[in-house]
């Protein structure tokens, strides 16, 4: 049997970061299993489904790395597929149509709530003739679900989970309108298209009990299903906004690389030993579903941003330049063109190691690809002031001679300089980097002379002076 896995994201929003967790276990476990990953949209609401939501998931599904074997699915496509079981359903006995206007189901949940019952449904038109139907009330068709004995799964994560079958309630396949619900679509589309592991959040736990008494009543196998627990926040609480319930897109912009971003989403709930840094080959060889732990996990925004400064290390330089490239021409109003690409290239080694995320790559690497004169921060201009431009003007003076422009030849430079001068190798590396960096802070002064070439630091040196 070929493992099939799904996931099945609402287009009512972006791609939320637990989202993001659930569609990589998916695929994963598809990958691990030699299997197949689908992508199903689930737009079936429709005031609230938008095309750009549908864009943002495909896009961050695809910057995570997680593309599907096959093109998405749209479940609101498959709406008369929906209807037909319905219709089955309903020949066959197992669904009625319920003719309760909005008033009686709401007097039913108010009588339930004021004397301490479950707020359910009451069967009213389970077994009514359809001859006493109201005028003018539209019905809606439920499921005649099982009311004896008890629905168990043995969940791949949770374990034996069950729950007595008179807490079942008749819910609704078809609206007033005709149209499906989520309960109908959803066991539809999953028989359809093969699914055979539902992997999904906890909180689909209470869906998966009704869902059950939809295949068997259709008599369809039921898939093996796997509840993982929700994300919560470094403090334990429910995961929101404050603590980076981002969609997807809001992490690329803030400049984490997809697969630092995989790896921590991985380590949310699943461990291979005490190994933290994983690979995708690792990933994909290491990891079962059956090895998800029950208790709900941390999301930690600092330990993601010391992973991803991992990444940031360890990724080529020519592929680091490629994923600045745009952010710097935005940050400095210039397109780089190739002495631009050239000194990034060369400094890179010394920029990565300063960095957390693109973005600080960028705003490090600005200074190398700006136009004279370039800016200077306020702690730069400080450091211009006092003694700093006569230093500056006597070792001008110096390097404008030397042949060899290589960084150990200008730092020997230097270190004579300040010999003869008295003066410590600080007093003239921090004007020297406020006039070639515009900053307070850059890699090492010497290799940032180098690279930017005797011709371009001599022309800064002479800005500020």
């Amino acid at each position: 049997m070929t493992i099939v896995t799904r996931f099945a994201p609402s287009p009512t929003g972006f791609l939320h970061i637990g989202g993001a967790r659930t569609a990589l276990f998916n695929w994963l476990y598809a990958r691990h299993m030699g299997g197949k990953f689908v992508l199903r949209i689930e737009d079936t609401d429709r005031a609230r489904s938008t095309d750009e939501a549908v864009t943002a998931i495909l896009h961050g599904m695809h910057w995570l790395g997680l593309d599907a074997d096959e093109d998405p699915i749209s479940q609101f496509e498959s709406a008369p597929r929906h209807v037909e079981v319905a219709q089955a359903l309903l020949a066959d006995g197992k669904a009625y149509r319920c003719y309760c206007t909005p008033e009686e189901l709401t007097k039913m949940r108010e009588s339930a709530r004021a004397e301490g019952r479950p707020q359910r449904y009451d069967g009213r038109w389970r077994d009514r003739d359809a001859s006493e139907a109201p005028q003018g009330v539209d019905p809606v068709v439920r499921i005649k679900a099982e009311h004896a004995g008890e629905t168990v799964i043995h969940d791949l994560i949770q374990g034996e989970v069950k729950v007595s079958n008179a807490e079942m309630d008749d819910f609704v396949l078809l609206r007033g309108d005709g149209t499906p619900t989520y309960m109908l679509a959803v066991v539809v589309d999953d028989h359809d298209m093969g699914v055979t592991h539902v992997i999904r959040g906890d909180d689909h736990l209470t869906n998966t009990f009704r869902q059950i008494q939809l295949y068997n009543a259709m008599g369809w196998d039921l898939p093996k299903f796997g509840h993982m627990p929700l994300l919560h926040g470094a403090d334990g609480k429910k995961l929101s906004k404050r603590h980076g319930a981002l969609g997807i897109e809001a992490y690329e912009e803030m400049g984490f690389l997809p697969e630092a971003v995989c790896n921590y989403l991985l380590r949310l709930g699943w461990g291979h030993g005490d190994d933290e840094i994983i690979s995708q080959k690792q990933a994909i060889e290491w990891f079962d579903v059956v090895d998800v732990g029950r208790a709900a996990t941390q999301f930690d925004m600092d330990k993601l941003t010391h992973l991803n400064a991992h990444y940031m290390r360890i990724s080529t330089n020519e592929r680091l330049v490629d994923l600045i490239a745009a952010r710097l021409e935005a940050l400095t109003g210039n397109p780089l063109d190739d002495t631009a690409r050239t000194r990034l290239l060369a400094g890179m080694d010394g920029l990565k190691e300063r960095a957390k995320n693109l973005v600080e790559l960028s705003e490090n690497a600005a200074f190398y690809v700006r136009t004279r004169p370039i800016p200077l921060n306020e702690k730069a201009t400080k450091l211009l002031a006092g003694e700093a431009p006569d230093r500056l003007r006597d070792f001008r003076a110096i390097v404008a001679e030397i042949k060899d422009w290589t960084a150990p030849t200008l730092e020997l430079a230097a270190r004579d300089f300040c010999e003869q001068g008295g003066f410590k190798l600080g007093q003239i590396a921090q004007p020297l980097r406020a006039a070639l960096a515009g900053s307070n802070s850059s890699p090492g002064m010497f290799e940032v002379m180098e690279i930017l070439g005797q011709e371009e630091t001599l022309g800064r040196i002479d800005d500020v002076l």
